[in-house]
């Protein structure tokens, strides 16, 4: 199947927005293996808990107390006057810090297109596209997530990404969505899957159905993003217009007789 925004639309139960074309996105420009729909949903469920399920691309700046503290970190690279504010999250994953959007836009040059944008000069372009789609990436990339989801280890991946488990029964729960939508059912549809699944149709996600959801998803084939339209090359080489070539032959057969004429011939 293709992932469109109406998937991630599908999953939230809202509109289609630019932050869900974003994640889309990124995915086109740097899969980084999350095409195998297990680890696509273990992905969108933690991105889903971080962004307010695609709502948000950035940190509600208050500042509350714990924003206050983001000046002088140095745990967050935050060094110079001003930092912390400069700094604060963006993306869906809600990077922040100099030292990480510093890390982000080198792990962007390196694997996805030397032409990046200075994030650390200009952090506010980490939200345009492809690279607010690829923050999220970068982070999942760089702390080999994809082997805890393999294991359907949600645990640990939460606690690789938060530090600790908050907002853990809110992460499952957008993983059970997004399982169910990436299965083809709807994001609520537990009992559906669960007598599809030969399991108790109790309507609740608890940890049989949530490891039947991953054995479905591991039998399914690699996912893909809606490509982008195609575009039309440069004509070059061999691959100039036949009406061009006519139109060329035919002037020179004109230039050729003017010659001739000019000369008597």
């Amino acid at each position: 199947m293709n992932l469109h925004a109406l998937d991630l639309a599908k999953i939230t139960n809202r509109e289609p927005n630019a932050n869900m074309q974003s994640v889309v996105a990124g995915l086109e420009a740097f899969p980084a293996g999350l095409g195998q729909p297990h680890r696509l949903a273990h992905y969108l469920a933690q991105l889903c808990h971080e962004s307010g399920g695609f709502r948000y691309d950035r940190e509600v700046w208050g500042p509350t107390p714990a924003q206050k503290r983001y000046e002088g970190r140095k745990d967050l690279g935050n060094t110079q006057p001003g930092d912390g504010y400069k700094f604060r999250g963006r993306t869906g994953i809600q990077i922040t810090g100099r030292e990480n959007t510093a890390a982000f836009r080198d792990w962007c040059r390196q694997n996805v297109s030397h032409k990046c944008p200075d994030f650390e000069v200009d952090p506010d372009a980490m939200n345009s596209d492809p690279w607010e789609g690829l923050g999220p990436i970068w982070y999942w990339d760089t702390r080999g997530l994809n082997k805890f989801a393999d294991k359907n280890d949600i645990s640990t991946i939460t606690r690789r990404i938060n530090g600790g488990l908050n907002g853990f029964a809110d992460r499952k729960k957008w993983y059970v969505k997004c399982a169910l939508v990436l299965l083809g059912h709807g994001p609520s549809d537990v009992v559906a899957f669960q007598k599809a699944a030969k399991l108790s149709p109790d309507g609740i996600a608890g940890l049989k159905t949530m490891g039947a959801l991953h054995a479905a998803l591991c039998t399914r084939p690699a996912i893909t993003t809606t490509p982008k339209p195609a575009q039309t090359p440069p004509t070059t080489g061999t691959d100039v217009p036949a009406s061009f070539i006519a139109a060329l032959a035919a002037g020179i057969v004109a230039l050729i007789a003017g010659i001739k004429a000019y000369f008597g011939g």
